[in-house]
């Protein structure tokens, strides 16, 4: 019996791709195929007040470069039911600084990787 992959949806800014990003993704592809929920850049601007070194299409091309994800789609900041529901999302995986309001039942949290994440990175290097 042939079953359809699910679709899980991985919500990032990917302002600075880091191993915790790879580690999500991989973690996330366990549960079917990753569609990774990017940022647009005037969310980026509007929600975490600095403008990205890299625009969507330089990080679009990125994610799609690694070997865990199917596709990239543009997102708000927040995620809702209406946009999982509107993609045919079966999931929505996060870590745990999860901001996102879906019904519990639609996402999966998982631990963050340790002593990372791209707004430690962008103070280490005295980035806004």
């Amino acid at each position: 019996m042939n079953q359809k992959q699910k679709l899980i949806l991985v919500d990032m800014t990917c302002s600075i791709l880091h191993h915790g990003h790879i580690r999500i993704l991989k973690k996330a592809a366990k549960y079917g195929k990753v569609i990774v929920a990017l940022t647009s850049d005037k969310e980026i601007e509007k929600h975490k007040k600095f403008k990205s070194l890299l625009n969507f299409s330089q990080r679009k091309e990125i994610l799609l470069g690694i070997k865990y994800v199917y596709k990239v789609i543009k997102a708000k900041f927040l995620i809702t039911d209406e946009f999982l529901k509107n993609n045919k999302i079966d999931f929505l995986v996060h870590g745990q600084d999860n901001l996102n309001k879906v019904k519990s039942s639609k996402i999966k949290i998982f631990k963050k990787t340790n002593f990372i994440s791209s707004t430690l990175l962008r103070k280490k290097l005295r980035i806004k």
